[in-house]
């Protein structure tokens, strides 16, 4: 995993976020077995720019096209609090990117890409959602889902997502719950034939609203990240990939 720290927004993230992201063992560590990612209140000056909170980005040194996403977490409590599981193109554009950094950054966002496998905090407690951003529809995306989960900061619960040449599924504990698959698929619609790369965080403030002024700590806690390699079966489907008709 590769830490990203530099805010590519004049020092600071995008979104209206008030968090740095810092490389410091006290925003990501692992401890017994399990990753924590914690956002802190706490003034901190990095790249030139003073915030009240930091957290961690972490990038994964791994892109891969096609398969599906398994990664079983708890998600911070407190308002103002914006955890994500998500993918950009390993062609983004983005300063201080993992892949960017590698020589791959030749592609503007939202034309790489992104899919959202989970967000909470742009919804209701205990509602989290899934997102598509490409050309064709993105930042209020309409292509987006929520579902409502009981207590996502106490229980552990699995985001999945199915991505083959024909669809995209996201699920929650094995359960489909939106599936993407526009009509026409090209650069507009469907920049998904080329790598992706996995992005773990919890943001503060921004589209998540106000941040409790009580917040003081708390984290997005991950047992697992698992990706597997979609097999085709003669359906034209991926063996494991859920099929839901119709697109809920």
């Amino acid at each position: 995993w590769h830490h990203q720290t530099f805010g590519p927004n004049g020092g600071q993230w995008f979104n209206n976020e008030i968090q740095h992201y810092t490389d410091d063992p006290d925003n990501s560590f692992v401890n017994n077995g399990n990753l924590h990612i914690v956002a802190k209140k706490e003034t901190v000056t990095q790249n030139g720019v003073t915030l009240d909170y930091t957290s961690a980005r972490l990038n994964s040194k791994f892109a891969f096209t096609y398969g599906r996403v398994d990664v079983r977490a708890k998600l911070p409590f407190g308002d103002g609090t914006w955890p994500a599981i998500w993918t950009l193109g390993k062609n983004v554009d983005e300063p201080g990117a993992y892949w960017e950094t590698q020589g791959f950054g030749t592609t503007p966002w939202p034309a790489c890409g992104e899919l959202d496998i989970m967000e909470h905090g742009l919804h209701a407690t205990n509602e989290v959602s899934c997102a598509i951003h490409t050309p064709s529809s993105f930042g209020n995306t309409v292509n987006t889902e929520t579902f409502p989960l009981p207590d996502v900061a106490n229980n552990y619960h699995v985001y999945s997502m199915n991505w083959s040449p024909n669809q995209i599924t996201f699920m929650i504990d094995g359960v489909g719950y939106y599936t993407y698959n526009p009509a026409v698929k090209d650069d507009n619609t469907w920049p998904f034939d080329l790598d992706q790369y996995l992005i773990l965080n919890v943001a503060m403030g921004g589209f998540a609203g106000n941040v409790d002024p009580n917040f003081t700590q708390s984290a997005m806690v991950i047992d697992y990240v698992r990706v597997y390699q979609n097999v085709l079966d003669t359906e034209g489907f991926t063996k494991d990939e859920v099929k839901v008709y119709p697109n809920p």
